[in-house]
């Protein structure tokens, strides 16, 4: 995106990739369905990304979902809006809108150099490590567009962080988001249920704020604990509860279709010679997986006493113990903080040197967000870039 603002510009735009072709984190998010915006009011939008939503939202009022979407449809690319007002483009594939795309930045002039891997400075001069050496690269501008640290095998390992840290860059540590959290499950469990999906259930938390917060969905039970949408919607603050008191305690509905009162009528009915787990599957649907993390996550004493199982129903403590590691997280949060950015995205520690996408402190759930504010983050690097070279 940076790319494109400035060979709009009329300056010579060079871009350099460690990987041995573009895009390829981009490819991945289109796995299984291009996700690539939402369609949501703006005011909801830019709810989304929680405690930094006041720092991002200058990019988006410049390039936001609906910008997004007129871009695509100008690749010739259509797109649709999804039951869950998330947009994709009609064919739901990731490759041909990037093809698309490539051809008309080089068609603009931009040259790729593949296969060059950053290094940091060399008085002055940018250093790359090719397949035929070390070269010194001299540029008026440079836009890093780096990303996080999850998915190293894509490239994006935050290997750039010493290098910015010895500039004196002011980051915060990168950290998982979008993730999976450890439980501790029992090894008898984890054996008869990783990988089953927890389907039609609702979770409560609690946010930064303190206030109770309450989402419906589907995650899935892994060998070690939970992942999936459901669970990625709430990790941040998951993240900072586990961060400031060593765990976090979500609250389970596995019957969000019925109320605390029928579920409860539903338990103590008299269920004669049938034993509890029949008659939970006959009056609630209760089984599988459900099932097993009532017996998960109750005493005996508890699963035997009808008033603290209707309870446990509709709010099952579930402890989460640890974030999964950052590589195996969708993004991650910190890196390069506001405070280190002028409002061009240009680095206060480094004139002419302009930050965008992941590499920036900030983080939002799936659904679209994160490759809206990495598109106009861009965006906005390419455009401050662009005004400090006109100053010069």
């Amino acid at each position: 995106m940076a790319a494109e603002v400035l060979s709009g510009g009329a300056v010579r735009v060079d871009l350099y990739d460690a990987m041995p072709s573009v895009g390829r984190k981009f490819l991945l998010a289109g796995k299984g369905g291009m996700n690539i915006t939402h369609s949501e009011p703006y005011p909801e939008f830019v709810k989304r990304y929680g405690q930094r939503a006041a720092q991002v939202a200058p990019w988006l009022e410049r390039f936001d979902a609906g910008a997004v979407r007129a871009w695509i449809h100008g690749l010739g690319v259509d797109t649709f809006i999804g039951s869950s007002g998330r947009v994709f483009p009609t064919d739901m594939k990731a490759a041909p809108l990037l093809r698309a795309w490539l051809q008309r930045l080089r068609g603009a002039g931009v040259q790729f150099h593949m296969r060059h891997r950053w290094l940091g400075w060399n008085d002055g001069a940018l250093r790359f490590a090719t397949p035929d050496g070390e070269i010194a690269v001299q540029a008026d501008a440079v836009i890093l567009a780096l990303g996080g640290g999850s998915w190293a095998r894509l490239g994006s390992a935050g290997a750039w962080v010493p290098l910015l840290e010895r500039e004196s860059v002011a980051l915060a540590p990168l950290r998982p988001s979008n993730c999976g959290f450890d439980t501790g499950w029992s090894a008898h469990f984890s054996s008869r249920h990783a990988g089953q999906p927890l389907t039609t259930v609702a979770i409560t938390s609690t946010n930064a704020r303190g206030e109770q917060v309450r989402r419906q969905g589907q995650f899935v039970i892994t060998a070690t604990g939970v992942e999936g949408s459901l669970i990625y919607a709430l990790s941040a603050d998951l993240r900072a509860q586990i961060d400031a008191g060593g765990s976090a305690t979500i609250y389970l509905d596995l019957a969000p279709d019925f109320s605390v009162q029928r579920v409860h009528d539903e338990v103590t009915r008299p269920r004669g010679a049938r034993s509890m787990a029949s008659h939970l599957q006959s009056r609630l649907g209760i089984k599988g997986v459900k099932s097993g993390l009532l017996r998960e996550c109750l005493s005996a004493a508890e699963f035997a006493d009808t008033e603290r199982l209707a309870a446990a129903l509709k709010m099952l403590p579930l402890v989460l113990k640890a974030a999964r590691p950052i590589d195996e997280a969708i993004s991650s949060a910190g890196g390069v903080r506001f405070d280190a950015l002028a409002p061009t995205s240009m680095l206060l520690a480094l004139p002419g040197v302009f930050v965008a996408g992941e590499m920036i402190d900030w983080e939002a759930p799936t659904g679209g967000y994160l490759l809206t504010a990495c598109f106009a983050s861009g965006r906005a690097a390419g455009s401050g870039a662009l005004a400090w070279l006109a100053r010069r």
